[in-house]
């Protein structure tokens, strides 16, 4: 098969499964080098390095703060031609300018100073994360922003989420794999030597990914030939304009809600581990590959379902309600052997949500391109990562909280039987419940149904766009 076709209407671009599983692999990277971060971070900061763990939510407000400015304007910018945009593209010559500096940017984050200053020790937290932020934007925005402009044919953007899913799960595995077999408690070097490590399998990925990433001659003309014929918008018109857009707010709602989900029980792994089921690190490999298994499992199976039902919106409701199910029995139990069963329940849940939500969001993209007749994926990628990372509010706050009510204390290998209650309470249930009103939420408002957004396809053929 070519690298790219035409569909039978003539249309659309069609791609090859080998520009399929390039483009997925960049999700390999997302996930390794993001969940290693989100799933060591706090841990690292309050348990090894020795940060106060308000100083480490202070730091994480500060950053989201930080974020609020720079994930949304990121997507502005880069929404707009360059002189080097017919050349090379729009988003590929961005993700290759930040690519480097930005698996750099997470080895300093590993590196603090031998210090015992808190302020110190806090300001380089706050340094390194808002710096690792920039980067990973100029990355992660333009990666998110191909997919619907690259990817236009419905039954395509679902044969690529597969491969996203697929590859993903061995980032996200490889995300505790590493930190597992590498890390010792108690140990900081060995932080770093697990980062080096990520960082080196980030730069071979580099390879596989290039030709996925690509954006397509064809469609970079279309967009410069409307883009001439478009006035320049403010920055802060084009914000109001995707905030108004009812789809996407839920959209926005739900993707917090589910970012918290993750959040928390990532976080709260490695607490988990080491003072409730007692285990070394390696253990979180366990669980992990549990996890792996049950969404290599269903995602066919959710694929077919998909196929059968023809709406991505009630595959991921119940994709989401098997996560929110299972991430509530976390919290009951600690023995090993039921952990790994529910663990690799959840992932089953995961794997359905997870094919379907970028299935969504293509949904919401196109409904926007319909409404404003110009194509600003960026922006709207920008807002969504900004809304995303409150979810990172919402885990360190949770935990500070929850450990400040239960009287963890970092400085002991043994907590008390409170304490252990408030790590169960934010590996399961809490993360749940948030889960449950983002599902609510969009089951009740979120309205692109099928022939609605078949309809949107149609129209933005006619928009040329």
């Amino acid at each position: 098969m070519s690298e790219i076709t035409k569909s039978d209407s003539g249309s659309v671009i069609l791609h090859s499964k080998k520009i399929h599983a390039s483009y997925g692999a960049s999700e390999i990277v997302t996930h390794l080098i993001d969940m290693a971060l989100i799933g060591i971070i706090i841990f690292f900061y309050e348990s090894e390095v020795g940060l106060n763990i308000w100083l480490i939510t202070l730091g994480y407000t500060i950053y989201m703060v930080w974020d609020a400015f720079n994930d949304p304007l990121v997507g502005y910018l880069t929404d707009r031609p360059f002189k080097f945009t017919k050349k090379w593209g729009r988003r590929f010559p961005w993700m290759m300018i930040a690519y480097i500096p930005w698996l750099i940017s997470f080895l300093l984050i590993f590196t603090p100073p031998s210090s015992n200053n808190q302020w110190l020790l806090f300001g380089w937290l706050v340094f390194t994360l808002c710096l690792y932020d920039f980067l990973e934007s100029i990355f992660t925005v333009n990666f998110f922003a191909l997919y619907p402009d690259k990817f236009r044919d419905k039954d395509e953007r679902v044969s690529v989420s597969a491969f996203i899913v697929y590859l993903g799960f061995f980032g996200i595995i490889g995300a505790f794999i590493i930190p597992g077999l590498v890390i010792k408690f108690g140990d900081i070097g060995s932080y770093f030597i697990m980062a080096l490590v990520i960082v080196v399998i980030c730069l071979v990925c580099l390879i596989f990914m290039i030709p996925g990433l690509r954006d397509d001659p064809e469609s970079v003309e279309k967009y410069l030939a409307k883009f001439e014929k478009t006035e320049t918008e403010s920055f802060f018109k084009v914000l109001k304009e995707a905030l108004r857009q009812k789809s996407f707010l839920v959209f926005l709602i739900m993707y917090i809600c589910y970012q918290s989900l993750t959040a928390l029980m990532t976080a709260s792994l490695f607490y988990f581990v080491r003072y409730v089921l007692e285990g070394e690190a390696i253990v979180t490999v366990i669980l992990m590959l549990a996890m792996l298994g049950g969404g290599a499992i269903s995602v066919p199976l959710w694929m077919r379902y998909n196929k059968k039902t023809g709406d991505t919106r009630k595959v991921m409701l119940v994709g989401g309600i098997v996560m929110v199910c299972f991430a509530s029995l976390m919290s009951a139990f600690t023995n090993l052997t039921f952990v790994v069963i529910i663990t690799l329940l959840w992932g089953m849940g995961l794997g359905g949500y997870w094919v379907m939500y970028r299935v969504i969001f293509g949904e919401v993209i196109d409904e926007s391109v319909v409404i404003n007749e110009k194509r600003q994926e960026g922006t709207y990628n920008g807002v969504r990562i900004f809304f995303s990372r409150s979810a990172g509010v919402i885990q360190v706050v949770t935990i500070a909280v929850v450990h400040v009510f239960t009287g963890f204390d970092s400085n002991v290998s043994t907590q008390t039987d409170l304490a252990l209650i408030g790590i169960r309470l934010h590996m399961g249930l809490i993360p749940a419940m948030i889960m449950l009103v983002g599902l609510l939420v969009f089951w009740k408002y979120y309205d692109i149904t099928p022939s609605k957004a078949k309809e949107l396809k149609d129209r933005i053929i006619v928009l040329g766009l």
